[in-house]
């Protein structure tokens, strides 16, 4: 089931006291998560529904982006940090000079970037060729790519989003966004308004394709088109498969550890599909 909550780029807070620090201590029974829009949803769920089996842990998630939560965990001001993308070297090193530990990569949840037009879109798939024609300003007019006559009105997560830097480095190849692409501030920022413009395209989580179109991406070769599921993400067939990721700085401990443990066993992976979202390999 896939949900676009109005709440996706909102700080979503289910606490009733303050947030524990980086340390996660073995007595605390608080734990801070910050970080992904993409993921703050699933976060939530997560959350509430551990809190409602352990009503003495404390867990509060707000979200604001990878950046965000990368930087949280970095100046210690998070216990787990959400990512829609993968830390670099630079940024562990960071967490590895101001704390003494290197930090712990935990892939908790498969997602593919997926393409939105308005539904009312006649066009029935692109190449990634064509994509980042489009976000480079290469392909301005819907008819270059088989659709109608008439100007594209693409739209971009903002530089903080793992989103915007999966999709820069997948996409693009490293090259700039043109400088008309419109940045909105979240996944369904994007969605709303793609879902109000039929000239529109943009991209984001799977979790958040409601409303709109998604648009399967064609293969260079001329192969079939492939939209994100569960098989194709998990197989790497759909090209735009990628991991969502917990962060925390050394090996979690205490109540981050028991969170994180729960989050992926059956029942935390259980929620990733109900989200919308498919769980990790193995699971």
């Amino acid at each position: 089931m896939k949900n676009v909550l109005a709440v996706a780029a909102v700080a979503a807070v289910f606490a009733s006291g303050c947030g524990g620090g980086p340390g996660t201590a073995p007595r605390s029974r608080s734990v801070t998560v910050k970080g992904s829009d993409t993921m703050v949803i699933l976060g939530q769920r997560w959350a509430e529904t551990y809190m409602k089996e352990h009503p003495g842990v404390s867990i509060q998630v707000t979200g604001g982006g990878s950046g965000t939560g990368i930087a949280a965990l970095i100046n210690g001001a998070t216990d787990i940090c959400e990512a829609s993308r993968p830390m670099k070297d630079k940024e562990k090193e960071m967490v590895r000079s101001r704390h003494g530990r290197d930090v712990k990569e935990i892939p908790v949840a498969l997602d593919g970037v997926t393409i939105y037009v308005n539904q009312a879109n006649p066009i029935q798939s692109l190449t990634q060729a064509e994509i980042k024609g489009i976000y480079t300003g290469r392909i301005t007019n819907w008819r270059e790519v088989g659709g109608r006559d008439e100007k594209i009105v693409a739209y971009s997560r903002e530089n903080n989003s793992g989103t915007y830097v999966f999709f820069k480095e997948h996409v693009l190849g490293d090259d700039d966004f043109a400088r008309e692409i419109q940045t909105l501030p979240g996944t369904a920022a994007v969605v709303n308004a793609v879902s109000k413009d039929p000239a529109s395209i943009g991209y984001g989580g799977v979790a958040y394709a409601s409303g709109i179109r998604e648009v399967p991406i064609r293969p260079e070769n001329g192969g079939e088109p492939v939209l994100p599921s569960q098989a194709t993400v998990r197989s790497g067939l759909y090209p735009l498969s990628r991991n969502l990721f917990f962060y925390t700085i050394g090996e979690p401990t205490g109540a981050v550890k028991d969170f994180i443990d729960w989050v992926l066993g059956p029942e935390g992976q259980k929620i990733c599909e109900m989200v919308g979202y498919y769980p990790v390999a193995g699971k």
